[in-house]
This record gives structure tokens, sequence and C-alpha cells, in this order.
């Protein structure tokens, strides 16, 4: 169920901040400041199906670069659960998308995730 956590802020989405997000993860210095980036950009959209869908699809391209490949099978199982959890409306909120949580459990948004989001929507 979609429940609102803070600090992600509100439910609007905000496009600039996502693309923003995606490509800050594109562009990063190392896998773990992309994930980071990814993980920020999947917070902010999640509650629309094309972002959402795009994040987990640079969430898979990642760990298939970076050889992680049970992250990979974590993508690829989110990347079939997405349209399911926009078709039932059962999204967990501020879940950071990552295949080592749960892909069910709504999150506080970690801080520096919110930082992340903060300075992609001030820009």
């Amino acid at each position: 169920m979609a429940t609102s956590t803070k600090p992600s802020g509100d439910r609007r989405f905000d496009s600039a901040a996502h693309a923003q997000l995606i490509q800050g993860a594109k562009t990063a210095v190392s896998a773990d400041r992309a994930w980071l980036y990814l993980e920020a950009a999947h917070v902010v959209g999640q509650l629309h199906f094309k972002p959402h869908l795009q994040t987990h699809a640079q969430m898979f391209r990642l760990a298939l670069r970076t050889r992680d490949w049970s992250e990979a099978v974590g993508q690829v199982m989110r990347l079939a659960l997405v349209p399911l959890g926009h078709l039932s409306g059962r999204l967990p909120l501020g879940n950071p998308g990552r295949s080592t949580v749960s892909a069910f459990e709504p999150l506080p948004v970690r801080p520096e995730l919110a930082e992340l989001i903060a300075r992609a929507r001030s820009h």
C-alpha cells in the first residue's frame, strides 16, 4: 500500500529532479555513488510508472556492469513487479529499490538519499 514516508516529500513527481539523479548515477565516479543516486531516483519516481521502471532498468544495467549477479537477478524480479505494484497500488514508499531490501517493505528515506533528493530538487 502506498503510504507517505518523510523526508521524501509529497507525492508530486519532480521529473527534473529524477532526471538529475539518473544523470548523477551515470556520471558517478564509483559504483557505490551511482547506487546512491539510483536509490534516490527510485524514491523520487516510484509512484509514477515510467520513471519507476526506468530507475529499475538503470539499476539492472549497473548490476550487470559491476557483475553483481545477485543484484541483477533482484532487479529482474523488481522490473517484473513494477507493473503489478502500480496496478494494485501497493508501492512501499521510501524503499530504495535495491535487492538487499524487501521489495514490499516501506522504509524511512535514509538521510544520504534525502540529501541527494533535496539537492536535485533545488536545482
